[in-house]
């Protein structure tokens, strides 16, 4: 014969064992991942630790990519291996003791296939911020503290070079690679600013000048060659002055005027070499 509780027994038996089998359904719908990488990124897959098992580096994938549904709790760390531009912002005393305010950028890439060792050795997304960007603005400083404040902008690809160089070889062991730095706006005080725009002003003042100068020479020049053209042709008008010629003229005009009907009497002496002398009626 039956215990009269074995029928319950039975009823709390079942619900442990769908109580286990939910929990254990559960449990592996809710540890499912698929990590993905998008393009132009790498990805570095680890295993969250659970209460069995170690975790860690599970491999790397070039996007765009899924790693796969796992029953594994697997994450995936995404590192942007493209060029990107890095701003720093400055605001440093020069070699003449003048503030000067500018914009410095690196444009910086990281090496292909090298996303493991960025993660696990130079702080994952945080790799510039903790291991170049310090280094990079030491190296700003350094280099335009060498300058005065009014040799900066015609130096500008200069400082570029020198704070590029250095920092080529600060990063020439690392997966990080430097493509080019550039140096952005250069902003002076204002009392600064205001004396470059009067100095360039007097500038143009004084280009203006020189030109009506310049001007002023030509038209004298003009002139001279003018009054020298004058000259010349009086030469030649007074070398052609004969007195044969001077005969020859006064006698052209005593006729015009005897043909005028503004004269009424005309006196014809006759002067020295046949010359006529004219005067007018009264």
């Amino acid at each position: 014969m039956k215990p009269r509780n074995s029928g319950m027994q039975n009823l709390i038996n079942n619900l442990v064992k769908g109580t286990v089998l939910v929990g254990v359904v559960g449990f592996g719908l809710t540890a499912c991942t698929n990590p993905s990488t998008p393009a132009g990124e790498e990805g570095y897959v680890y295993e969250k630790p659970r209460v069995f098992g170690e975790g860690g580096y599970q491999g790397t994938m070039k996007g765009p990519a899924n790693y796969g549904v796992s029953l594994l709790r697997n994450e995936v760390v995404n590192i942007d291996m493209r060029p990107n531009t890095y701003t720093e912002k400055f605001r440093i005393l020069a070699n003449d003791d003048l503030n000067i305010q500018f914009d410095f950028h690196a444009v910086i890439g990281i090496q292909s296939g090298s996303v493991k060792t960025v993660v696990e050795e130079y702080g994952a997304e945080n790799w510039y911020k903790r291991f170049v960007r310090e280094t990079f603005r030491t190296y700003v400083r350094d280099i335009v503290q060498k300058y005065d404040s009014g040799e900066l902008k015609t130096n500008r690809e200069k400082i570029a070079k020198e704070v590029s160089l250095r920092l080529q070889s600060y990063l020439s062991t690392t997966p990080f690679k430097l493509a080019n730095v550039v140096v952005g706006d250069i902003n002076y005080p204002a009392i600064v600013a205001n004396a470059v725009e009067k100095k360039l002003a007097a500038q143009q003042l004084l280009a203006e000048k020189e030109t009506q100068k310049e001007i002023a020479r030509k038209d004298a020049e003009i002139r001279v060659e003018e009054a020298k053209g004058i000259a010349q042709a009086q030469k030649i008008i007074n070398a052609t002055l004969t007195a044969n010629y001077l005969q020859h003229e006064a006698i052209n005009a005593q006729a015009k005027m005897a043909e005028s009907p503004n004269h009424t009497t005309v006196y014809i002496p006759v002067g020295n070499n046949g010359v006529p002398l004219v005067k007018g009626a009264n």
